[in-house]
């Protein structure tokens, strides 16, 4: 294929797009993958976290409660309330850097990326039709 774009015939030109949009193309993918790979493990991460989050509350509750009803010495109450209260901020904690973690949007560098790549098909196409 002629390097000189004056020289190169349109049917050159128009191969050589085609090979420059497909590599465009499979970048795009690529990139793609990247960023929902990268999504799905801060995702995991925050969902993790969720879920220690919420078996500490839930073993809060149920190791509080029957310490708060066995033993209803007024000593033993306070140390057992003292404990669901450990417990429960453990917990709201965690799910409150879980939801930190938590991302839900679109992947926005491959928008951006789909909008260059778009961008740049229309000047090629635009600059060969001359």
């Amino acid at each position: 294929m002629p390097t000189d774009k004056s020289s190169a015939s349109s049917a050159d030109l128009a191969a050589g797009l085609v090979d420059e949009a497909q590599r465009l193309v499979h970048l795009e993918v690529d990139l793609a993958k990247q960023e929902v790979k990268e999504l799905a493990i801060r995702n995991g991460v925050a969902i993790g976290l969720f879920a220690v989050a919420g078996l500490l509350l839930t073993l809060g509750i149920f190791v509080g409660i029957p310490v708060l009803v066995v033993v209803w010495i007024p000593n033993h109450v306070v140390a057992a309330a003292i404990w669901v209260g450990a417990y429960v901020v453990v917990a709201l904690i965690l799910a409150l850097v879980g939801r930190l973690f938590l991302k839900l949007a679109p992947p926005q560098r491959t928008i951006a990326s789909l909008k260059e790549t778009k961008e740049w098909v229309v000047r090629q196409i635009s600059s060969s039709a001359r």
